[in-house]
């Protein structure tokens, strides 16, 4: 027997529960992966508690929960050639990531080598987020000499696309509470507080004008953003859309095919940091997913296997 956390009913963290059961093995075609770290993402406890969403992801009761983990190969099946028993690897496996051992079947599941010099932990995080910053930046084609405005710079995707944006030449200027200003500091970014007075705080801090945005989190800095003269091809958003604002809606779908294997060695090279804002053992895995979903967390929100 073995560790999964499932649910048998929509709803919030309560209704999610580590039972133990059967041990999957892998069949012609897949691998089977130990699991050290699964990640969390907003998306997961959507999928969670909306029947909506997780009909939308094609997920269906009862399942598990999560979609990012990081691990090793400990079974291959008959037929496969692309991985073999002791890699270390990542991906993506919606509606199971949170279990001791994870079936991946080759050419359908999300699953990539994890580079040497980056950990399972920061492994697990990569997958939605990771494809997403590069996503929300491809669509306004960020580059040197840019400005740019990143609304929820401290949060999930944020740390990413901060890092990502510099790296592009970019300076970088990020809203949140005054709780992550030092992160959002550390990352190389200006931080300025969200919420009424935004546009006015922009002027101020960037006198000579913002060139393009990101909108990580709802539309108040894409809105800021267009009153303060951007152009609306030059703003993107992930996790809301107006139809007045006519900016680029774009999600982990849209990323660059080798999207994650640059972000990755950006890591391995010690270009980029993961900042991990928590980290749950999987029995704590209600507190995990309360705390991720308050969307407070300053970076990424891993839970762990012992």
């Amino acid at each position: 027997m073995t560790r999964k956390v499932v649910q048998d009913v929509f709803g919030g963290p309560e209704v999610l529960e580590v039972r133990e059961v059967e041990e999957p093995h892998a069949s012609a075609g897949q691998v089977r992966i130990r699991v050290a770290a699964a990640g969390l993402n907003p998306v997961d406890w959507i999928v969670a508690s909306s029947a909506q969403a997780a009909e939308n992801f094609g997920v269906t009761l009862p399942t598990g929960f999560g979609n990012d983990f990081a691990g090793t190969v400990d079974e291959v099946g008959e037929g496969v050639t692309e991985f073999s028993v002791g890699d270390r690897v990542y991906g993506g496996a919606r509606g199971h990531a949170v279990a001791d051992y994870i079936v991946a079947t080759i050419g359908k599941d999300a699953l990539q080598r994890t580079p040497d010099g980056v950990s399972d932990e920061v492994a697990s995080t990569l997958q939605i987020a990771g494809r997403t910053a590069d996503a929300a930046l491809a669509a306004i084609g960020i580059g040197a000499g840019d400005t740019l405005l990143v609304g929820g710079a401290a949060g999930g995707v944020g740390v990413f696309v901060v890092q990502l944006a510099q790296l592009a030449g970019a300076r970088v200027i990020g809203t949140a509470s005054e709780a992550a200003f030092e992160l959002l500091r550390n990352l190389g970014a200006e931080p300025v507080t969200y919420g009424d007075g935004l546009v006015e705080r922009l002027q101020a801090i960037a006198p000579e004008g913002i060139t393009a945005a990101t909108d990580l989190y709802g539309t108040e800095a894409a809105f800021a953003a267009l009153e303060l003269g951007v152009p609306a091809d030059r703003i993107s958003t992930i996790a809301a859309h107006d139809p007045a604002l006519k900016a680029k809606a774009v999600g982990g779908r849209d990323a660059a095919p080798d999207a994650l294997d640059r972000i990755s060695a950006l890591i391995a090279e010690g270009r980029l940091s993961v900042p991990i804002a928590a980290r749950y053992p999987v029995e704590e895995i209600r507190e995990a997913v309360a705390f991720q979903a308050e969307r407070h967390a300053h970076g990424k929100v891993v839970v762990t296997f012992g």
